[in-house]
């Protein structure tokens, strides 16, 4: 449980301390005052501080032990100074329904640790694990998730090699719930699946194109609520054989970020709609533009919880100058386990922690640019953190 790990020492929970300390300290100044002065009733606050730290059978027996102190605290004194049967009831009824607390909430707490291996077992069917140097790229990535109400979002990223090169998805599935994890799994699918067999990018841009067209046809069809669903998303392409190059296809995303020692800089941007929207164009899916790379640059991408961050005046988080920044007072920011991991910590930062949207940053680089970077987000790396209340953090590299 995660409320073992409010107080330990050597690794072992020590939260039985604190309803303990208050029994003695009851104890004590009752024993200490004069009769005209008694807080041995106050033995009742024990079962409760336990019932909010420990599990049921310490809070149970810390309810027989608040209920021993009052009996023999206040047999101690006269009988003009005793408590009496009120005060007794009082310290019996509230132990009992601290330790009915205890149960109800560690209840509680089993079930939405149920829920959360439940959602990270989702995440991982969607979000597969990816090998160091996968593809031919160091990459890294970061998944920060807001979980409002519990509910996962839609943010997917892959790279998946092939004959023809490897390719790059970063995306971000409008809304959240099951309803946006089904549609990013659907949207993955056909990446892997045409990414590797398809030599023209622009065909692959179609395929995924093709499918969110197809899937919304499919919930609209089940009477669903979400049949007007649509997906933003980076495609990349690094051509076999070629380097310094990469294609790039946006469909109505942030442009993925050149991150190098001469700054920060975007890559073209060919204003497409989401996938999912092309219909309402006669043009098809974006162009591929090609743009050039230097070998020590690293490409970041990133989904709108970084672009949309708000800090208390409600200002967005600069991603371009202070990443920009970053690099001025260290270089090797540009490494794509160190760029995800200021990238988090700064979006963090401004927005104080309270994410409104699911979070995914993402970089990658041809392997051999650089040192393979360990560290937050380290190769086969996956951690929980806060990144809010109820916020959970998944980091991998390939990552609060």
């Amino acid at each position: 449980m995660e409320r073992q790990k409010l107080l330990q020492f050597r690794g072992h929970s020590v939260t039985w301390l604190v309803p303990l300390l208050t029994l003695l300290v009851v104890a004590a100044v009752d024993l200490s005052t004069s009769g005209d002065f008694r807080v041995v009733s106050w033995c009742v606050f024990v079962a409760a501080l336990a019932a909010v730290l420990c599990g049921v059978r310490t809070t149970a027996l810390f309810a027989v032990l608040a209920l021993v102190t009052y009996v023999g605290a206040d047999s101690a004194w006269p009988a003009q100074y005793r408590e009496g049967a009120g005060d007794f009831l009082l310290v019996l009824v509230g132990g009992l329904l601290s330790v009915l607390a205890a149960a109800l909430r560690v209840r509680g707490e089993r079930r939405m640790l149920h829920m959360r291996h439940v959602t990270e077992t989702t995440r991982r069917t969607v979000l597969r694990p990816l090998p160091p140097g996968w593809g031919g790229l160091d990459h890294a990535a970061v998944y920060l998730a807001a979980d409002a109400e519990a509910r996962m979002g839609g943010d997917f990223y892959d790279i998946q090699p092939g004959p023809h090169g490897t390719r790059v998805l970063l995306g971000d599935v409008q809304g959240k719930g099951l309803g946006a994890v089904e549609a990013a799994a659907a949207l993955l699918g056909t990446f892997r699946e045409a990414g590797y067999h398809e030599a023209d990018l622009a065909t692959v841009a179609d395929r995924l194109e093709t499918r969110m067209r197809r899937h919304r046809a499919h919930t609209a069809a089940l009477g669903r609520d979400d049949g007007d669903r649509f997906a933003t998303a980076v495609l990349l392409g690094f051509p076999e054989g070629e380097h310094g190059v990469v294609d790039v296809v946006v469909f109505g995303h942030e442009a993925p970020l050149a991150v190098g020692r001469g700054g920060v800089r975007p890559l073209p941007h060919g204003g497409g709609l989401p996938l999912g929207l092309a219909e309402l164009t006669r043009g098809g899916p974006p162009p591929v533009l090609r743009a050039a790379v230097a070998p020590e640059e690293t490409l970041l991408l990133v989904t709108d919880g970084v672009t949309e961050a708000r800090d208390r005046t409600g200002a967005f988080y600069p991603l371009v100058d202070d990443v920009a920044d970053g690099l001025v007072l260290d270089p090797r920011t540009a490494a794509p386990g160190r760029l995800v991991a200021y990238v988090r910590d700064r979006t963090l930062r401004h927005c104080g922690g309270r994410l409104d949207d699911d979070t995914t940053i993402f970089a990658v680089r041809p392997r051999g640019a650089g040192a393979t970077e360990r560290g937050p987000g380290g190769a086969g790396a996956a951690e929980s953190g806060p990144g809010g209340a109820g916020r959970g953090e998944r980091t991998e590299t390939k990552a609060p």
